[in-house]
């Protein structure tokens, strides 16, 4: 493929360190996330999806933009940020973490890495998490200073990604555990690395902290993944709803809350601390919600891709709800989705109507995640039981 030197829609647009990298790796179209390019195409989503789960691919994801948040104050003001009880998290830990509003909304579902005792990152889904948080500490009187740094980072993901990990940095890299971080270096490049991924397989992320070298970083993983079956890849809608992993705007948003989407484990009401959203949430929890999140098999022949709107979800002609991701599991062999539903009609076992692309077809509520629910391939692995740190599976709400 020919470089897409004029590729794009101006500045306002950014490029990532590795774009011209995926280009030459095959990459043949983009969306746009947090004001910036990700390749969503290296030709058949099925193939990229079987490589993931079979292999390992790397992904450009620089479009997961840091918050840097330091200062004496720091772990104060991102605990304000967050209804997650951060009492005790160390110095090297990363947590999945929501971001609420005043109304108990959630604005971002970010990881949050915690790199030195008042210093954080918070990666971000696609929405504008630093303007929130330089407003939010404009009048709270404290000692914090925000920004977003030279941080760009790639997903190393799949069975193979420790194996191409210990050829990268050698057998000290084996012994990080799930949602720990740590700072090292590969031929003097600068770079955090976590056990990390969206993808709900083992996986690592590779934060860069040097944008010029992005093009050598990229080069230099897929050489060392190359006996591995390392293939460039994107991340795969298929594998992230088997495993019942949000999409910012698609499954959440600024009017949807924590409780809707079953993640009460992530709020903390009767901790000490106040957070954004507190007083919001405790009258939610008291009230009920009126919408839950469930997972849907559909009925009928494979859907073509994923959906590109949100679908009606239906009880005798009355509308109830709404699929906001749906894709067709190979692996599976089913028709999957995630939805939005009253309530009433969010039991397991209960029969819905979806009016998806192509016609209606009827829908059965059923456990989610669709596929490995307790997480034991992102959490265990050959190479962490080899080292003796296996991680427990309480450790996947980290």
């Amino acid at each position: 493929m020919k470089r897409m030197k004029n590729f794009g829609f101006g500045t306002q647009i950014r490029k990532s360190p590795y774009f011209d990298a995926t280009v030459r790796w095959g990459a043949q179209g983009f969306s746009v996330y947090n004001h910036m390019y990700i390749p969503r195409d290296f030709g058949d989503p099925e193939q990229n999806f079987w490589n993931l789960v079979n292999s390992a691919i790397l992904c450009d994801v620089g479009v997961e933009r840091q918050v840097e948040i330091a200062g004496p104050d720091a772990a104060k003001f991102v605990q304000m940020l967050t209804p997650r009880n951060l009492s005790n998290m160390a110095v090297g830990q990363c947590k999945y973490v929501l971001i609420t509003n005043a109304h108990g909304g959630i604005l971002n579902d970010p990881i949050l890495l915690r790199l030195e005792e008042n210093r954080f990152w918070l990666s971000l889904a696609d929405s504008d998490i630093l303007l929130w948080a330089q407003g939010v500490a404009v009048h709270s009187n404290l000692d914090v200073s925000i920004h977003e740094p030279d941080v760009s980072p790639l997903q190393l993901q799949g069975p193979m990604s420790g194996e191409i990990m210990r050829a990268l940095f050698g057998e000290s890299i084996m012994d990080l555990r799930y949602y720990w971080a740590r700072e090292v270096k590969l031929d003097g490049i600068p770079l955090v690395v976590s056990r990390t991924g969206w993808s709900s397989e083992l996986g690592y992320e590779l934060y860069l902290q040097d944008g010029a070298r992005g093009d050598e970083l990229w080069e230099k993983i897929m050489a060392a993944g190359e006996p591995f079956g390392l293939k460039p890849g994107h991340t795969s809608s298929i594998r992230r709803i088997e495993g019942g992993m949000l999409s910012y705007h698609a499954d959440a948003d600024i009017n949807t809350n924590p409780f809707e989407l079953g993640l009460d484990r992530l709020v903390d009401l009767e901790m000490e601390a106040e957070f954004i959203g507190k007083f919001a949430l405790r009258r939610i929890q008291q009230n009920g919600v009126e919408r839950k999140q469930v997972g849907l098999r559909l009925d009928g022949p494979p859907m073509r891709g994923p959906n590109t709107t949100f679908w009606e979800v239906s009880h005798d002609g009355v509308t109830v709800g709404k699929v906001t991701s749906a894709i067709y599991s190979p692996r599976l062999g089913q028709n999957i989705a995630l939805a939005m539903v009253s309530v009433g009609f969010a039991e397991l076992g209960a029969v819905l109507e979806v009016e998806a692309q192509g016609g209606p077809r009827l829908a059965t509520v059923v456990e989610r995640p669709f596929f490995d629910p307790k997480k034991q391939l992102a959490v265990a692995s050959r190479q962490l039981s080899d080292v003796g740190h296996p991680e427990p599976l309480s450790e996947f709400v980290a």
